[in-house]
Order: structure tokens, then C-alpha cells, then sequence
């Protein structure tokens, strides 16, 4: 089977990425779109940053749970990595360093997110994950590199959550600190599958400091 999300167009705001002091890639949940996901661009209101929105194909980054066994989630999760890593490159070549690229998702697309800065590290703006934490089954042993290099990350989620078990929030959060990220996580107790004002309120305040640095 070729690559499900080979090709798949990517959704733009802000400014141009040639002309943006930094540069947010934004991941929606399952069943979502690009355009869905962008719709917190305006909430975080930050107008130097670019902001683009991969879409899934099919609208899903890969067919079960996240917590179903690896393989069961091919070729789609390989693919959905790629199409980040090329975004990433994209950005890269229009001339932001990675150290100005943040990854920001919800649900589904924040466990993408989340899997993607943990298989490829390096120093981001930030890894902000609504409801999500690393892709594997329970017991997963997460053998990652070290080298995050003190990434702000925001991991924040409801609990109980119909889809994303506290127990993992908590676990990625820990591997994260381990691989080197400043790592803030948020439990908010009864909320439901969704992005409240705090969340974005944590998130505009790592993706600020980019604009900071710049001015």
C-alpha cells in the first residue's frame, strides 16, 4: 500500500513562513480538518507567526487507537510522520530554525504530535498537545533520544476522557522530562473532549516567546 497522506495538502494562516518570526504546525483530531484545528489561530492570536494545518487523508492520521498494538496503525502512522517531517523541512528551508517551530495538536493530532518531537528530536518552540500522549499500547516501553534540549511542552487534558487515559498524559509527560523537554501538564478534572481557555492561554504563552526573541 502506498503512502496514505503522500501528498496531502497543507492549510495556511498567518504569515507568510518567509516572513513569520516563527512558525506553528497545527494537527487535528480524528473525524476533524485543517480548517477545524486553525480555528484556535484565532484564540492564540499571535499575527507574526505562520501557522500551517496538514490535512489527513481520509480525515484520520491512522485507523484505531492509540493505544492499539503498533502495527495495527500502518502504513497510516508511518505516513502521518512523514507528512510532518516534510512540513517541518518546509518551514526549515523557507529559513526558521527548528528552535522556532512549534508542533501543537488535538486529540488524535496531539498524539501525533507528541510521537513525532519524541521519534525526532531536537530543540523546538514548543510541543503543545491537547488530549493526546505518545502512540503504543499499555506497557509500551518508550525508548526515544535525549536531546529535546529543554523544549517547552504543554500537555494538558480532561479526566475521565473517552479517548486519552489520564494514565498516559502522565506517562508521556515523564518520558518527555527524561528526553530533556520542560514539560507543564494540566489535568482538568470533568472537562470534556475539547480546548478550553486555559489550554490556550498555556499555549499562547510558549508560542510568545517566539515573537519575543524576534523583536
Amino acid at each position: 500500500m502506498e503512502s496514505p497522506h503522500f501528498k496531502q495538502p497543507v492549510v495556511l494562516r498567518g504569515k507568510p513562513v518567509k516572513e513569520a518570526s516563527g512558525a506553528v504546525i497545527l494537527l487535528h483530531g480524528r473525524g476533524a480538518s485543517a480548517e477545524d484545528i486553525l480555528g484556535v489561530v484565532d484564540e492564540i492570536r499571535l499575527n507574526d507567526l505562520a501557522y500551517l494545518a496538514p490535512q489527513a487523508a481520509r480525515h484520520t492520521w491512522y485507523p484505531n487507537s492509540f493505544l492499539a498494538p503498533l502495527e495495527q496503525n500502518e502504513p497510516w502512522l508511518t505516513s502521518a510522520l512523514e507528512l510532518v517531517r516534510t512540513v517541518v523541512e518546509r518551514v526549515s528551508d523557507a529559513g526558521i530554525s527548528r528552535d522556532k517551530i512549534a508542533i501543537l495538536g488535538f486529540s488524535q493530532g496531539a498524539c501525533l504530535a507528541t510521537e513525532f518531537v519524541a521519534r525526532h528530536p531536537g530543540r523546538y518552540s514548543g510541543l503543545i498537545a491537547f488530549t493526546g500522549g505518545l502512540i503504543g499500547p499499555p506497557g509500551t516501553v518508550f525508548r526515544y533520544s535525549p536531546e529535546l534540549a529543554g523544549t517547552p511542552c504543554f500537555l494538558g487534558s480532561g479526566d475521565p476522557d473517552p479517548h486519552v487515559p489520564w494514565e498516559r498524559v502522565n506517562e508521556s509527560a515523564a518520558v518527555l522530562t527524561g528526553l530533556g523537554g520542560n514539560v507543564r501538564l494540566k489535568r482538568y478534572p470533568g472537562m470534556p473532549h475539547t480546548i478550553n481557555s486555559n489550554e490556550i492561554a498555556e499555549a499562547r504563552k510558549i508560542l510568545s516567546t517566539v515573537v519575543a526573541r524576534q523583536a
